[in-house]
């Protein structure tokens, strides 16, 4: 019998088992089950809002939200979030999927670590969010019942010491572009893991730019 949570379960689609067989064969065990887990959190959080959700949308956002942290598919410049929507973007592509379904999940997974915005807009993008604070912040945590949560961190485990193996993964991703957490809640763990990180002020950017006044 395919796993459930409240009837939600995973997609049973061409697109959503080429997903999972993706992000199985480029993630290690840590994130694969942190995705899967964020999509159960995410499409559970739908159903308490009574929200009208493309899960099959939601699923790639999920697997895909955290794809930028890794070595293939991490680049020099940019956000470890737009890598991950790149690489989303780019599959979603191969598979024909249309272009303003494409924009929502490369939407979701670019704005995961901005809170106060995604919460606005469409449910596939609110709930991935929803999804990712449930798994690392524990967002909601008591929305969720004891029952559901046992079955989900059962189906897909959360190892020992996960809120420090999260941290260092997230350090891991990004440690290469420090550049990039300018502004953004992964300046936090730059300046855990480097304690003479000097994180950008948007001020003293303000005050040194060539503007005379």
């Amino acid at each position: 019998m395919t796993f459930h949570v409240q009837g939600i379960r995973i997609p049973d689609s061409k697109l959503a088992r080429e997903t999972t067989e993706f992000i199985r064969d480029t993630e290690n065990d840590l994130l694969f089950n942190h995705s899967s887990r964020v999509w159960y959190w995410g499409a559970l959080a739908g159903l308490r809002r009574g929200l009208k959700v493309d899960h099959e949308l939601l699923y790639v956002g999920c697997m895909f939200h955290d794809i930028g942290l890794t070595h293939e598919h991490c680049t020099c410049d940019k956000r470890f979030e737009v890598d991950g929507a790149n690489a989303a973007k780019a599959f979603l592509q191969g598979h024909g999927i249309e272009p303003a379904e494409i924009d929502k999940v490369w939407t979701a997974i670019a704005l995961h670590t901005t809170p106060g915005i995604p919460e606005f807009m469409a449910p596939e993008i609110a709930l991935l969010t929803a999804g990712v604070e449930m798994d690392v912040l524990g967002i909601e945590y008591g929305k969720v019942s004891d029952e559901d949560r046992e079955a989900v961190v059962a189906q897909h485990p959360r190892e020992p010491a996960f809120k420090e193996k999260i941290i260092d993964e997230f350090y891991h991703g990004i440690q290469g572009k420090t550049q990039t957490t300018f502004g953004n809640v992964k300046a936090d763990v730059i300046a855990d893991k480097q304690p003479g990180f000097v994180r950008g002020n948007f001020c003293s950017i303000i005050r040194q730019s060539q503007w005379k006044e």
